[in-house]
């Protein structure tokens, strides 16, 4: 039955009374951890939030958060939320220059800082920004200017000892159609647009995905769950206000390099993620075979190669269900193992989960579903849950969410999840979402007969050969990137004959290989025939998987992988084609010399 008033802290506080006293969650920080309990959280929400009022923050206002992730950071969502404020979150990566524009475009009139640190590349631009009037540092500050975090949470206390009813007033006046969240998508071309989110927007998101969890959220009460995706993601957002909903134990990392030790003490039961951290470890599954010698090494990949034959859908009967028993006792529950072993699952997003990988996670006793959606949808459209694991495909839609396909093959998608609309920018919003309410994800995909969604590409990235054929990079990318010894691949062929890649080799793992084989390549590493030849041998793996219009027929290798701060990828990871074509036009105009 379909819930049409709900706000998140009506959600959130719902779910708070699932904590008995003790850790609510933990943050790691300079290699501590700093743990909270469910009193202490509350108390200061509550605090926190009236001292943001007391400083003149009130109902349909903006409060910026510019912070990595930790129990701060929620402590000053639910507070904002709570006043019936909007939270604006912003990526730790984004430039000083775009922060200046968010925080202007928002109206933002506070914004909160984790620490001198994050705050450097915004002081010299603050002063211009009139709409803030005050900067709260949550770690403290060396600025005068600059009030802590502390300070807020004292005057705070100080305004609810003399208004005790004042904050359950404000939070129950918060409505369902209130503005709750302006997330700003980076997007791969031109300005951030801000996308605005309502209380029932995301609620209403939260309710149905907890339907679709691969347990019964039961199960999560008390469990210990791991976060790494930024916050300020509207997807690692809603995971988070699920994990409260269900009374788990939330620990926030430092630094993704350290994940392997935080899982041995984490313990996680479950944890999304992105595609890259799993192709990661997947990677690092094989690359650890080659360390073994004799009947260990053949039967270590025995079993990782068994894996690419799994299906959720269809578990191995008869002799194969013995083989995967075999299997499991073997090497999967090692490989397990590292990952804490309490791991029952995990929800992949942010990206398309490569079959190999899917299977792989499955195979070894993992529950891993991958879900689709965007940030103008709240963000899940569908996801896969047991039961309904079809390779390749990102699920079913949730409850009241509504998909179809257009003639020109792009997904549409209609229901409470749809954004507002983009702040400021009604044009814009027009061209999205159509009068009877159908928004235009800009993906293109298929529907099954059995109501499965298949993502193709994303509508502006497929282009056409000068063959007449077209073609949809993102899947020839993830065939060459799904190599443990590939990091990126970059594919290019609009108005040329055939495709071509810029790939950024996974040299950690090459030098490695080579080693073993004696041989030491020399730097530039790009330039190195060896490297080359091994990386031939896995695009001639990968282009066996595609049409033959699609297969890569020349790559360049690039010294240097695309990052965030180089401004090849967005904040999200997604690359920015427009400007790696025009930053690397000469080593593309050589691959098609010849035409």
């Amino acid at each position: 039955m379909t819930n049409t008033a709900l706000t998140l802290p009506g959600i959130i506080y719902k779910g708070l009374e699932n904590y008995s006293d003790g850790l609510f969650s933990a943050t790691k920080r300079n290699g501590k951890w700093h743990l909270t309990d469910v009193v202490e959280f509350r108390k200061k929400v509550k605090n926190f939030a009236m001292g943001l009022y007391d400083l003149g923050v009130r109902p349909g206002d903006k409060v910026a958060i510019h912070s990595e992730n930790s129990t701060e950071w929620l402590i000053c969502d639910l507070a904002i939320l709570s006043l019936g404020a909007a939270n604006v979150p912003i990526y730790t990566t984004q430039p000083g220059e775009q922060i200046k524009y968010i925080l202007e475009n928002s109206d933002s009139v506070v914004h909160i800082v984790s620490n001198d640190e994050m705050f450097a590349d915004t002081k010299p631009l603050i002063k211009s920004v009139k709409n803030v009037k005050a900067v709260i540092s949550i770690q403290g500050s060396k600025h005068r200017k600059l009030k802590s975090f502390s300070d807020i949470l004292d005057a705070g206390e100080t305004y609810n000892s003399k208004s005790p009813d004042k904050f359950d007033e404000l939070r129950q006046n918060v409505k369902p159609d209130d503005l709750a969240t302006l997330i700003y998508t980076s997007g791969t071309t031109g300005l951030p647009k801000g996308v605005m989110l309502t209380h029932n927007n995301v609620a209403s998101n939260v309710e149905a995905s907890l339907e679709k969890l691969p347990f019964d959220a039961s199960e999560f009460k008390g469990q210990s769950v791991m976060s790494y995706l930024p916050l300020s993601h509207v997807f690692e957002r809603m995971v988070e206000y699920m994990y409260m909903s269900m009374g788990c134990r939330i620990y926030y990392i430092e630094v993704v390099e350290e994940i392997r030790d935080d899982m041995q003490y984490i313990q996680p039961f479950f944890f999304a993620t992105v595609p890259r951290l799993l192709e990661k470890i997947y990677t690092g599954v094989k690359v650890k075979g080659q360390e073994l010698s004799g009947i260990k090494k053949n039967l270590y990949y025995w079993a990782i190669y068994k894996t690419e034959n799994y299906n959720p859908e269809h578990p191995p009967k008869g002799l194969a269900a013995v083989k995967q028993k075999i299997a499991d006792k073997t090497v999967y529950s090692k490989i397990r193992a590292l990952f804490g072993g309490n791991l029952r699952g995990m929800v992949s997003g942010g990206a398309a989960l490569s079959p190999e990988i899917f299977k792989f996670m499955n195979a070894i006793g993992f529950i891993c579903v991958q879900g689709y959606g965007l940030t103008e949808t709240s963000p899940v459209i569908t996801v896969q849950s047991p039961g309904a694991m079809r390779i390749g495909s990102s699920g079913k839609p949730l409850r009241d969410v509504e998909v179809k396909i257009a003639d020109d093959g792009e997904i549409l998608s209609r229901g409470p999840h749809i954004m507002k609309g983009y702040y400021k920018n009604q044009e814009q919003t027009k061209e999205v979402i159509t009068d009877d309410g159908w928004f235009k994800t800009g993906d293109i995909g298929k529907i099954d007969e059995d109501g499965f969604l298949y993502i193709t590409d994303r509508k502006k990235s497929m282009f056409k050969l000068s063959t007449g054929k077209y073609v949809a990079p993102q899947n020839v990318e993830n065939h060459i990137s799904g190599s443990g010894f590939i990091e990126q691949a970059v594919v290019i062929g609009y108005q040329r004959k055939f495709c071509s890649s810029l790939i950024v080799p996974a040299y950690d793992n090459v030098l490695k290989r080579l080693k073993r084989d004696g041989y030491e390549p020399s730097k530039p590493f790009a330039k190195d025939e060896k490297i080359r030849e091994l990386i031939q041998a896995e695009v001639d793996k990968a282009n066996k998987n595609v049409s033959p219009w699609e297969t890569v027929k020349k790559f360049v290798l690039l010294e240097e992988p695309l990052t965030i701060d180089s401004g090849e990828l967005t904040p999200t990871m997604k690359v920015k084609r427009n400007i790696v074509l025009e930053k690397f036009k000469e080593e593309i105009e050589e691959m098609y010399a010849d035409e």
